[in-house]
């Protein structure tokens, strides 16, 4: 019988870590914000993108929340100064870095959504915030798919078993050390 624990709340189950897909909620959400900051700018729908870029930055805000407490579970159990821990701690960086822009943005242009505009100073923090956010993303890639953080490299593991993995399976246990 398989046994839960309790780290699998904010870690996931071996093979299926939660930092990844809330990623892509949070960079999704981001990257919808900063479309609708350029198509305001642009006046395409100027006022109705106006809003939904300044909403979309605050339930990006929320998002990240999570996904960032759920990475920072993922690494701090990486080997402090290995050559994964220096990747993951630039795509940290990287992510705070764009969570700061985003965050100033969305304060300092609650303003503009209030008369439905993106104010200059708002976009271009929006701008660089997806410019740190692409990186991160970028580096975010690197720990998984170059370093292969939280894999299992099980390419013959049948169908059910890959999709829910037993968390006290030797032969899982064994792929993610």
């Amino acid at each position: 019988m398989a046994e839960f624990k309790s780290s699998y709340l904010i870690e996931g189950l071996p093979g299926h870590p939660l930092h990844p897909p809330l990623t892509d909620a949070t960079i999704g959400t981001y990257t919808f914000a900063t479309v609708a900051a350029v198509l305001s700018k642009l006046g395409i729908a100027d006022h109705a993108f106006a809003q939904a870029w300044w909403l979309a930055l605050v339930i990006g805000l929320v998002a990240t929340v999570f996904t960032a407490l759920t990475g920072l579970v993922d690494w701090l159990k990486i080997t402090w100064g290995s050559e994964l821990w220096k990747t993951a701690t630039l795509h940290l960086s990287a992510m705070l870095t764009a969570t700061v822009f985003f965050l100033i943005a969305a304060l300092v242009g609650h303003g503009g959504y209030a008369d439905r505009e993106v104010t200059t100073g708002a976009f271009l923090l929006t701008l660089v915030g997806f410019v740190c956010l692409t990186t991160g993303g970028w580096l975010g890639g690197a720990v998984t798919f170059v370093h292969g953080m939280r894999v299992l490299s099980l390419p013959d593991e049948d169908t059910v078993h890959a999709i829910a993995p037993a968390p006290t399976d030797e032969k899982l246990e064994a792929a993610e050390r």
